[in-house]
């Protein structure tokens, strides 16, 4: 699972961890935070949250990203869903050996390459979720929303309970480079605060050289919160406060 980073206008995203890199899934996880996932709901029930193909998983640690609804945004409406293998892998995969994709993510290659990356989270316990994110029904980016306090992150940042990270790749060329990813930022970044109550701090980690990813956030209402040495890079600390919400 990659260290940090995010993409956006660039398309560009996380650096995938090297040799010595620490990983999300190394971290132990208290017997006591791990929670069973909710039953799968007959289809055609009256509370299954979304009724087409794309259907909900519970991630109890993540307050369930693919139950969030559907959002308007200027762009149009969006929302996440889990990614499913067996469904988004082909997409996916091809999103990641584009050039602009490949030079951050370093997925390129096979759809193997791509799976061996979803299939640790999938298999997880719900810290990290990856879903896609879909504008007006079609998937056109690729976001894991994470528990950044459960992630090795949180041994270079003062974290607190709850910090939910995000990591995002615009696969869409059509969408790259004119305020998509920073309309998006900010919807999915309300949806954390909205869905997960106990979160006061949505955080991700951009490299500092990506300066369009950082502009980006800065753009969607996170301030600079501090440069951050990572195993595998240096990284712009951006937060979005739950406090400050509608000041930024």
């Amino acid at each position: 699972m990659p260290s940090t980073d995010a993409s956006t206008e660039a398309g560009t995203g996380p650096v995938p961890e090297t040799d010595g890199a620490e990983d999300t899934l190394d971290l132990h996880l208290p017997d006591e935070l791990v929670c069973a996932p909710e039953p799968v709901r007959a289809a055609g029930s009256a509370a299954q949250p979304l009724s087409d193909a794309y259907g909900a998983i519970g991630e109890d640690l993540l307050d369930s990203p693919g139950a969030w609804d559907q959002v308007a945004t200027s762009a149009g409406d969006f929302r996440l869903v889990p990614v499913r293998v067996e469904r988004d892998l082909t997409l996916l995969s091809g999103w990641m050996n584009d050039p602009a994709v490949a030079a951050f993510w370093e997925l390129a290659g096979p759809d193997a390459v791509t799976a061996a990356h979803l299939r640790p989270q999938l298999d997880g316990d719900g810290r990290s979720v990856p879903c896609l994110g879909l504008l007006n029904g079609v998937p056109m980016s690729y976001w894991e929303i994470y528990r950044a306090d459960l992630d090795p992150l949180a041994r270079h940042y003062p974290a607190r309970p709850h910090d939910t990270g995000i990591h995002l790749l615009i696969g869409a060329v059509a969408d790259r480079g004119r305020g998509v990813g920073t309309t998006l930022l900010r919807a999915v970044a309300d949806l954390v605060l909205d869905n997960r109550p106990l979160c006061s701090r949505v955080v991700a980690e951009p490299d500092l050289r990506n300066t369009p990813s950082v502009s980006a956030f800065l753009s969607a209402g996170f301030r600079f919160a501090a440069e951050v040495e990572l195993p595998d890079k240096r990284a712009a600390l951006m937060v979005r406060d739950r406090a400050l919400r509608n000041l930024l």
